[in-house]
């Protein structure tokens, strides 16, 4: 083995050329875990993770099928695999040892783990744009959102922030339309729509505070292993989008808030994106470009990015360059198509005399792999078939109390559990309105009633005539006659009608209709 710091993958023998091993001063550098359904790619992901986690770096991994869990207990020698799991790693010259690794369980809907959230404003316009799966034209309209909530110190901490404020700007529309561009309000019921569906879909719990901290997934143990940090994703998979938007969401956070270390001696952590396809399907150009540049430059934060997922061919070719630490377990070639991404997928790797790799990785058997490490100075290594060494903790799902119990005695319990709602752009919003509904309840009391200001025209036009009657009396001028009731009917009328557009018309009478529209953030 190498004298530098590093990962045991596999070996095998001279069947199966030189012992892989990850080194740790490149760890950052990316890597990519793929393979077909049933070959084993979720058996290295977990060596891995125990890899780091033992040199002391923390990991973050979203658990899809449920099986990560056994990161947390150590392996056994009652396991039915033990028998052939001693004789590999006898084959590859590794020692097994069972032990488990310190965990952290999460779950965005909080049931199986510590619940996980962002605010919205974190979240920002592009990607909820992705989330909603926006048009243009609406994703222009979240911009002037997120716009109008920073200029007028409204924070957007939960999903009835957005909401509120969605309102607002739709009550607003021709004000702000004037200021900032076209505000369809075809446009804010759409976005409306697109919230009430991710709502249903219990999204809106990841919406809100307490924030995720992201210190909270670098923490070591007593011992100075690196937590694995276990997002429960069973159920999260369900909404893939929501799934991928906030992974992405999370290496973005990582991306800006963390200082540059350069190349580190280990990472600082490793981060692991469980079919990464999901990532890429149907996303816009600019979200690509987005995913491209957090992958180009965060390794320099000391953050490695390892994507899982079924065939090379899922990630977007600017990323695929980037990763190089590879795992490529069998690819299946059943198709047309599927003999095309095998044969791109023997092109990415630096080519071994000894055998053809496209052969190879259409060859090898659960449990195997094709693999390429990066060497001194960041080279690739030669392509080598390998032997995946077995894991150390157990294999498959712990039992829910052993989950129950490591959650009690998690570092971070009861710091996440209780939901805090502080003041933010819906209670602003409804005091607004509230405020201004008083406002223009206190002037229409204070103020004559139109009926009183009718009635007062009307007797004033009566002495009027009265007067004009009397004049014509005395120049024996016939006076023109005109119902008396008709002319106090008029007058009523008229001055009601006045007194209504010209409170309309002022600021305080459009308090009043923003203060009944505004009530609607009561109901809710």
């Amino acid at each position: 083995m190498s004298d530098q710091a590093s990962i045991f993958v596999g070996g095998g023998g001279e069947a199966y050329g030189v012992p892989q091993q990850l080194l740790l001063k490149y760890a950052n550098r990316h890597g990519l875990i793929a393979g077909a359904t049933g070959t084993g790619k979720t058996v290295t992901l977990q060596i891995l993770a125990e890899g780091f986690s033992a040199a002391g770096v923390p990991v973050f991994m979203a658990d899809v099928k449920g099986d990560l869990s056994g990161l947390g207990a150590s392996g056994s020698e009652a396991h039915k695999l033990h028998g052939p799991f001693t004789e590999r790693s006898t084959k590859i010259g590794h020692a097994l040892t069972y032990r488990s690794f310190p965990v952290t369980f999460w779950d965005m809907f909080g049931e199986q783990g510590h619940p996980i959230r962002a605010t919205v404003a974190e979240m920002g316009p592009l990607l909820l744009s992705r989330l909603l799966e926006l048009t243009e034209a609406q994703e222009g309209v979240l911009n002037v959102a997120f716009r109008l909530a920073d200029e007028e110190e409204l924070p957007l901490l939960d999903m009835k922030d957005l909401q509120a404020l969605l309102v607002f700007i739709g009550e607003n529309a021709e004000t702000i339309s004037t200021r900032y561009g076209l505000v369809a309000t075809a446009s804010i019921g759409a976005i409306q729509r697109r919230l009430l569906v991710l709502e249903n879909e219990g999204g809106a719990k990841f919406f809100g505070e307490p924030a995720l901290d992201l210190a909270d997934l670098m923490l070591l143990d007593s011992s100075g292993a690196g937590r694995v940090n276990i997002l429960a994703a069973d159920r999260l998979m369900q909404s893939p989008r929501l799934y991928a938007t906030f992974l992405l969401w999370l290496l973005s956070e990582l991306f800006e808030s963390l200082p540059e270390v350069g190349d580190p001696d280990k990472p600082k952590l490793v981060f692991f994106f469980d079919e990464a396809h999901l990532l890429f399907a149907d996303a816009p150009k600019a979200l690509i470009s987005k995913v491209e540049q957090v992958a180009r430059l965060i390794r320099s934060k000391g953050v490695g990015v390892y994507f899982i997922t079924q065939n090379p061919a899922d990630v977007p070719e600017n990323i695929l360059g980037q990763l190089g630490n590879r795992v490529q377990h069998a690819l299946r070639a059943f198709t047309a198509k599927d003999q095309k991404d095998l044969r791109m997928a023997a092109e990415t790797y630096r080519p071994n005399p000894r055998f053809a790799t496209e052969e190879a990785i259409r060859d090898v058997g659960t449990g195997e792999a094709v693999t390429s490490m990066l060497e001194n100075k960041g080279i690739p290594g030669i392509v080598e078939r390998t032997l995946i060494r077995p894991p150390s903790s157990q294999l498959g799902p712990i039992d829910p109390a052993l989950r129950a119990q490591l959650m009690v005695q998690s570092p971070l319990k009861g710091k996440y559990d209780t939901v805090v709602d502080r003041e933010s752009a819906y209670e602003k919003l409804r005091a607004r309105a509230e405020a201004a509904a008083r406002e223009a309840a206190a002037e229409t009391e204070a103020a004559p009633s139109p009926w009183d200001r009718g009635a007062a025209r009307a007797e004033d036009a009566d002495g009027y005539r009265r007067a004009r009657r009397y004049e014509a009396d005395r120049d024996d001028t016939p006076a023109p006659r005109r119902s008396s009731t008709s002319s106090r009917s008029d007058s009523i009328g008229t001055a009601f009608a006045k007194s209504f557009a010209r409170q309309l018309g002022t600021k305080s009478g459009q308090a009043v209709v923003r203060g009944i529209l505004g009530s609607l953030f009561r109901s809710r």
